[in-house]
């Protein structure tokens, strides 16, 4: 078997359907499997698997075990040559994983791959490629250095900053939304380290891998949806989680480091004053209008009675898609896409390409009774029901 993906999921029913939907897509012509962990949801996501996809291995964990042990549990079923450890609020395109896999074969001393990922309004999401958050690298990213000083090597490593988002090329670090890399690497590697705080379990991997002497890649040829959540919330507790996850890393690959505890404490403080003063978060507003791109008419009569009869119905050649939506820049609406009539991969292009601060977006997976999204990177999204 060429491929396992293992989705390790907790309570977001609805992103792992449209999850993996897409990933089913994806797999067509690859030997391939996908193996779903549950981390003891209390939602209906067991449910939903057993009734919507009973090929899928389903694993049901009897509590929640946390993102590194889960992932380690699905992988003890893996047969694949190669794992894909996958989120469950991603959306893959079709050729997401033959692209990535025609790449892996063509490299030696493989380690990780990571790609490109993209928010739910199409914005770039940075951490896609990462440095090793050294004392200094990481004092670069909480005062915010990288963003001032992009180009210059003394600050731009946190987010490799030296590779473009358009390029593909070595990397340090990547994210444990999308990786990428053989079994047998994984299984030399241990997994990942059940021990690990918060947001370090990813750091820590990529960083065992180098220690391997094996490379590590950011591959940007294929883009990934990735609709993130709660825990992204820019806040104080935010703060604790990656002071938590940098101690982790450093007390277990580095020599204590006393200039780096005083300067997270001081990087905390500022922080958290910072935020005091940006004032409370705007409230949504709802968009104007409403976008349905679709073959189905009775469908979109359907989806205008939810949303209250704002729904316009616009049926275009797909091909031609993004060129027709770029006329509603700057305009405040929501663009709804009907995966029936558009492809995984053409929907997150022309999110990616109409990216724009009036427009929001949303899915309605085939073979599905609701429409999904995000209007931001710092909450896990919308679901609306059809009527």
């Amino acid at each position: 078997m060429q491929l396992s993906i293992i989705i390790l999921n907790y309570n977001v029913r609805y992103f792992l359907e449209q999850c993996v939907l897409s990933v089913k897509e994806a797999i067509t012509d690859i030997d391939a499997e996908i193996i779903v962990v549950d981390n003891n949801s209390s939602d209906d996501s067991v449910l939903m698997m057993q009734e919507r996809f009973p090929e899928v291995q389903l694993i049901q964990n009897n509590e929640n075990f946390g993102f590194p042990k889960g992932n380690n549990i699905g992988f003890r079923q893996a047969k694949g040559k190669y794992i894909c450890i996958l989120n469950p609020d991603t959306v893959v395109a079709e050729d997401t994983f033959v692209k990535i896999l025609a790449f892996a074969e063509r490299q030696t001393n493989l380690g990780i791959i990571g790609c490109k990922l993209v928010d739910g309004t199409g914005d770039f999401l940075p951490e896609s490629k990462r440095g090793i958050p050294t004392p200094w690298v990481a004092f670069t990213k909480i005062f915010g250095l990288y963003k001032i000083f992009p180009k210059t090597k003394l600050f731009n490593r946190y987010y490799a900053q030296h590779l473009n988002e358009n390029e593909t090329g070595k990397v340090d670090i990547l994210v444990g939304a999308f990786m990428f890399l053989e079994s047998k690497l994984y299984q030399e590697l241990n997994g990942f380290d059940e021990n690990c705080f918060m947001y370090a379990d990813d750091i820590d991997l990529s960083y065992r891998a180098l220690q391997k002497q094996k490379a590590n890649f950011y591959f940007h040829e294929t883009t990934v949806l990735h609709y993130k959540g709660e825990s992204t919330v820019k806040d104080e507790k935010y703060m604790m989680h990656f002071q938590e996850a940098m101690n982790f890393f450093y007390k277990k690959h580095f020599k204590k480091s006393l200039f780096f505890s005083f300067f997270i404490q001081i990087g905390t403080w500022f922080f958290s004053f910072v935020k005091m003063f940006q004032g409370k978060t705007k409230t949504k507003t709802s968009p104007e209008s409403y976008v349905f791109y679709s073959l189905n008419k009775d469908l979109s009569e359907k989806l205008a009675l939810t949303l209250k009869n704002k729904v316009s119905f616009l049926e275009i050649p797909a091909e031609k898609m993004v060129n027709s939506c770029l006329v509603f820049k700057g305009k405040k609406l929501e663009i709804i896409l009907d995966n029936q009539y558009v492809s995984f991969k053409k929907c997150i292009k022309i999110i990616e390409s109409l990216k724009d601060k009036s427009i929001t977006f949303k899915i309605l997976p085939k073979n599905t009774n609701f429409i999904i999204g995000s209007d931001s990177r710092n909450d896990r999204g919308q679901i609306i029901k059809m009527e």
